[in-house]
């Protein structure tokens, strides 16, 4: 079976970049962040410099490895469901379960290994640039040194090849399960049924957001900033409880959708609602960052705005911790912005690419290639609507809370222009990616692209 991975990874090398890159970005997140482990323990640093150092490598470091997680399970989903007729037809020549369990998972370890190896490149100057962050703010002397060690090294790769191989299992054991038939089937119409494990999951994200909003209300009310602590993550698990129930909202929304697209894209509007009924699933992959990027991004922006205000109501300055506490925010809100932003891109590049066989057999039935753009411009509206407004009910987990605990007001402070910036940004890069990859798919002749 390692041969036969070989030869699947040679021959499928676009399906597997998405999960590269992933991997890679994670890698290298992880590395930077855990890097400030090694630097508190080489400078023996003490009292809140060291705090700051572990809390920047243990809850920012955290939420990166969280959301690492979640985006390496779902573009290894998209990989194996891209090559949903290849299983089949090795089940239908008699490969076992196993086989091709430990031909997934062998693939996902390589590309591991491959991806944190390559990782500690660019995590070295990152997590350099982090601690000079920490520097011009004053929470951590300028006499500390950066180092970057053991620590970061046994992380990076150790969390990265962990997390793929349980993404790979988690993965192909699904993948596996189905009988010939319903392979040849899932390949042939798409498949983008919510599993019961799936759900299990949705929901217990989605509670332990509503918990956190709970004790938000509760326990951290009148506690002052203390209440970003609890307020601050909710965003977060929404976002992910809302992603993992993305099939279903993908669905949901392509039939609320398919009235419009017709009626503004005429005949590429009926080629628009077609197809995304039958790639539910695969949009339902490029969805999620989108909600991630919306929910953290304006949830996080927003509670540092309501933090902002009360500060000057009070009339108070910033005390070192809460300086820190923006520091971790901003930290969160670029880091996020990057990894999201970067997977987004990614995911729409290897989803677009895998399309074109279908652009090439829809040309070649009569579609034109203006149509063919139309069709896939209408598909990235519709995802944009869906991700922003699935991220915003996310981050309203997180803006009204800590607005009720910090301020009694449920409104953010503010201007509205902070929340268009956000979706103007996840609209950009959603419709150019799409254009571009889609354009870039229909350069190939359609004949030629409907034999591949």
């Amino acid at each position: 079976m390692v041969e036969l991975a070989l030869r699947s990874l040679r021959r499928r090398a676009s399906a597997f970049t998405a999960s590269f890159l992933a991997m890679f970005l994670g890698a290298t997140m992880i590395m930077a962040f855990a890097s400030m482990l090694d630097t508190a323990e080489a400078s023996g640093a003490t009292g809140e410099a060291r705090e700051t150092l572990v809390t920047m490598a243990s809850v920012v470091g955290g939420w990166g490895l969280l959301l690492v997680v979640f985006a390496v399970t779902s573009t290894l989903t998209l990989s194996v469901r891209q090559r949903a007729s290849e299983i089949a037809l090795l089940k239908s020549v008699g490969a076992t379960p196993a086989q091709l369990a430990r031909m997934i998972v062998g693939e996902a370890a390589g590309l591991a290994v491959a991806a944190a190896l390559l990782a500690v490149v660019p995590a070295y100057p990152a997590g350099r640039a982090l601690l000079g962050l920490l520097h011009g703010t004053d929470q951590v002397p300028a006499d500390i040194g950066y180092r970057f060690g053991a620590v970061a090294l046994s992380l990076g790769i150790g969390v990265t090849l962990v997390s793929a191989v349980a993404a790979a299992l988690i993965t192909a054991r699904r993948a596996t399960r189905v009988r010939v038939t319903e392979s040849m089937t899932a390949a042939a119409i798409g498949d983008a049924r919510l599993s019961r494990k799936r759900i299990v999951f949705a929901v217990l994200f989605l509670l332990v957001a509503v918990g956190e909003v709970v004790t938000t209300l509760t326990v951290m009310d009148g506690k002052g900033s203390d209440a970003m602590a609890t307020s601050g993550q909710a965003d977060i698990f929404a976002g992910i409880g809302l992603a993992l129930l993305a099939p279903a909202i993908m669905r949901g929304a392509t039939a609320l959708a398919a009235g419009p697209m017709r009626a503004l894209g005429g005949a590429a509007g009926d080629l628009a609602a077609a197809t995304m009924r039958r790639r539910a699933g695969a949009l339902a992959s490029a969805v999620t960052p989108i909600i991630l990027f919306v929910g953290t991004a304006v949830g996080t922006l927003y509670a540092q705005a309501i933090e902002n205000e009360a500060m000057d109501a009070a009339g108070l300055s910033k005390t070192l911790d809460q300086k820190g506490i923006e520091t971790l925010n901003f930290v969160v809100i670029g880091m996020v912005v990057l990894f999201t932003a970067i997977m987004l891109v990614n995911t729409l590049i290897a989803a677009t690419a895998h399309r074109r066989r279908e652009f090439g057999q829809t040309r070649l039935a009569g579609a034109t290639p203006r149509q063919v753009l139309t069709a896939a411009a209408l598909e990235s509206a519709v995802l944009t609507v869906t991700g922003v407004v699935c991220g915003t009910v996310a981050s309203a987990f997180t803006i009204v809370a800590f607005g009720l605990a910090r301020r009694d007001s449920a409104v953010p402070p503010g201007n509205v222009g902070t929340f268009l910036a956000v979706v103007a940004l996840a609209a950009v890069l959603t419709g150019v990616t799409s254009w571009a990859a889609t354009r870039r798919a229909i350069a190939v002749p359609a004949v030629e692209a409907a034999l591949r």
